[in-house]
């Protein structure tokens, strides 16, 4: 696994709406992109004469005729208990996701019984979401955080005819899941496309926005490889169809009736589709939903690095000629990369020929490959091209963040950066080495790279620090040596990442 260093996102995921639906007692509440995708149901689809990019369409209605039927609602009962669902506190979503974001900007609609340790006790919730069968044997594709934590999943078709589905396994860092209703081997299905779209095709989104099953909105594709901080494996598809709460889930057609996308998430100031909307690609939905269906987990590889995006500072500081390439903030103890030689401070440029253009590149590559595979990695190291082949692990399914402890103590100033600086064996859960944050001057240089109390400095300048001095012999040699910046390894919480830090006058 790979994990990218943390982003500054707030503004933008905060406005990110996954299109899933909660309700109390009755009252529905939509809170996810839930809809069905339709599916394909004979070899006349695939005969629709509809040329992409050469004129528009006179009309969908073909189109939505075949595959409409293959769209389901998707309707999930959950335990209301915090213990049950794993939540603490007044909110019933997990602590900075997506769905805790939203409702603390835009506030529980009116009508929504409370949610949390004053509401009672084993009150059943439902949550509304979309799908889209894959196989005439019921098979079908929907979000993770449609059917997460339900006790009773229920199906809808277009034909009005209600079904039980069971969760055949779900994928967290995609945001995908697959259900299976039993008892017929005659459902409308439609299939996976085989190329990616190109920006400006026309697209059809069918889903159950709202709790209004089988609606149609029509688009285009507005954008491709979106990276909207849900995780490392970030690769949407942009859409300006409009699609809404109680979407997710359900298909992106193409003109052709083939599936281009699932829906799983809007952007909006407001709650409602704005004409942003973003879908995980057919490609990766092949690769996860195949996986599922086998096994009803995802194994995916894992080296066992922290990497973050070189920036121009940071390429500067390497001798990097361009901004390109994975820069490893840390190995993991005893992970295939630490036994291959990999060190902090690497630039990850190529994966077995193939070019590593930034950190999410890298973490979609070494994903996409099985555990046990060997990888050939090129690296830049101080100044110097080196390959190194890795035997890849599986990427852990859960980790646990570790708590850390934390003392008082004054430390010594380096007022250069605005920081004060002890060494980290004497504070109290710092770890031993480096040299621990303890105070941060609001209006400092560090304070504007976002340096925060607590944070630990292992190198600067490419050198091991150990106390307050060794910094500010590592500034006074760089500053020596011309340079505007100096590069920094700093853990920060169960994160290490470089930081290109620009120098202040002594």
């Amino acid at each position: 696994m790979i994990e990218s260093a943390p982003k500054s996102r707030t503004l933008f995921r905060r406005r990110l709406v996954l299109l899933a639906g909660v309700a109390g007692l009755g009252l529905t509440l939509l809170f996810g992109d839930s809809g069905f995708g339709p599916h394909a149901t004979g070899p006349a689809l695939t005969n629709i004469a509809y040329a992409q990019g050469v004129q528009r369409p006179a009309g969908f209605a073909d189109i939505v005729e075949k595959v409409k039927p293959a769209v389901i609602s998707v309707r999930v009962k959950m335990d209301a208990s915090g213990n049950l669902m794993g939540f603490e506190g007044n909110s019933p979503f997990t602590p900075n996701s997506q769905m805790e974001q939203f409702f603390r900007r835009f506030g529980t609609p009116e009508g929504i019984p409370e949610i949390g340790p004053r509401a009672p006790r084993n009150r059943l919730v439902t949550g509304q979401g979309s799908g889209f069968f894959i196989s005439a044997d019921g098979y079908a594709v929907t979000n993770n955080h449609v059917v997460d934590k339900a006790t009773m999943v229920e199906i809808t078709a277009d034909d009005g005819k209600t079904y039980t589905a069971k969760v055949i396994g779900t994928d967290p860092r995609t945001d995908l899941a697959v259900i299976k209703v039993d008892g017929r081997s005659d459902f409308p299905f439609v299939k996976l496309a085989d190329k990616a779209p190109r920006i400006g095709y026309w697209v059809l989104a069918v889903g159950n926005p709202f709790g209004l099953g089988g609606t149609v909105t029509a688009g285009i594709v507005s954008a491709r490889g979106r990276d909207i901080g849900a995780g490392p494996y970030d690769d949407f598809i942009q859409i300006d169809a409009p699609v809404n709460k109680g979407n997710s889930g359900g298909p992106t057609f193409d003109v052709d009736g083939n599936v281009i996308g699932v829906n799983t998430a809007i952007f909006s100031p407001s709650g409602g589709s704005v004409g942003i909307a973003f879908a995980i690609p057919a490609p990766t939905v092949k690769s996860i939903v195949a996986q599922l269906k086998d096994k009803g987990t995802v194994s995916r590889g894992w080296i066992g690095v922290q990497i973050q995006p070189v920036t121009p500072e940071i390429a500067e500081n390497l001798g990097l000629k361009t901004p390109e390439g994975a820069l490893v903030a840390e190995p993991q103890p005893h992970s295939p990369a630490a036994k291959a030689g990999i060190q902090a401070g690497d630039v990850v440029s190529e994966v077995n020929g193939s070019t590593v253009k930034d950190a999410r590149e890298l973490a979609k590559q070494v994903g996409a490959m099985a555990p046990g595979t060997t990888a050939k990695l090129s690296v830049w190291r101080k100044g110097e091209e080196k390959s190194f082949s890795i035997v890849l692990g599986e990427l852990p399914r859960e980790r646990t963040a570790r708590a850390s402890d934390s003392s008082e103590s004054k430390g010594t100033d380096v007022p250069r950066l605005g920081l004060t600086l002890a060494p980290a064996g004497q504070v109290a859960g710092s770890g031993s080495e480096g040299v621990v944050v303890t105070d941060v001057d609001p209006n400092g240089i560090a304070s504007d790279q976002g340096f925060q109390t607590g944070d630990v400095i292992l190198e600067v300048a490419g050198k091991k620090v150990g106390n307050p001095a060794d910094v500010r012999s590592a500034l006074n040699a760089a500053q020596k040596d011309g340079k505007r910046t100096v590069l920094m390894r700093v853990k920060s919480g169960e994160a290490t990442k470089f930081v290109a830090l620009r120098l202040g006058r002594a």
